[in-house]
């Protein structure tokens, strides 16, 4: 089992805990959504109990990413700071179950496993946290939209003539 792999369920029963940092490149899923490889994410993980007896960790991201501006098209700095409660169940039965009765849409409930890999749930958790759609809040340059906006004419603008008063 290597460093990264964990029993989920003892884990929890345990009361454990585990964190580091993970260079971006050292993540796949997620450095294809980045505009380079550049960054880390700190991450760490709890293992524990809910109130109603349930395996639950607490899954917690964090760090600088590069993204692509949806609007200028040039990358920029994005802050992932994420926080996400993890109740486990044996099946996907149980875990069905379990949604129910805590009735919480604030809680993500999956299938645990004796074997789950650690750096795969810290990578969901860092791409769930990414924007649809990645925007500066306001673009540095603007010329190269402005350019594609001033290149042609818009095709309805000869039809503004033909407007009746």
């Amino acid at each position: 089992m290597n460093a990264f792999e964990i029993d989920a369920f003892e884990f929890c029963r345990t009361n454990s805990s585990r964190e580091g940092v993970t260079p971006v490149a050292e993540m796949t899923r997620l450095s294809k959504e980045c505009a380079n490889n550049s960054g880390e994410i700190s991450w760490k993980v709890e293992g524990g109990s809910s109130k109603q007896g349930f395996p639950q960790m607490r899954l917690t991201v964090a760090g600088k990413v590069q993204l692509v501006c949806q609007r200028c098209l040039t990358p920029f700095d994005y802050e992932i700071d994420s926080s996400t409660l993890l109740m486990l169940g044996k099946d996907d039965a149980d875990a069905d179950e379990i949604e129910e009765i805590i009735d919480d849409e604030s809680i993500d409930v999956i299938v645990g496993a004796r074997s789950m890999n650690l750096m795969d749930l810290v990578e969901d958790e860092a791409l769930l946290a990414l924007p649809q759609s990645p925007k500066h809040e306001v673009c540095p340059d603007t010329s190269l939209v402005d350019s594609a906006k001033n290149e042609k004419p818009s095709p309805f603008a000869s039809l503004k003539g033909l407007k009746a008063n």
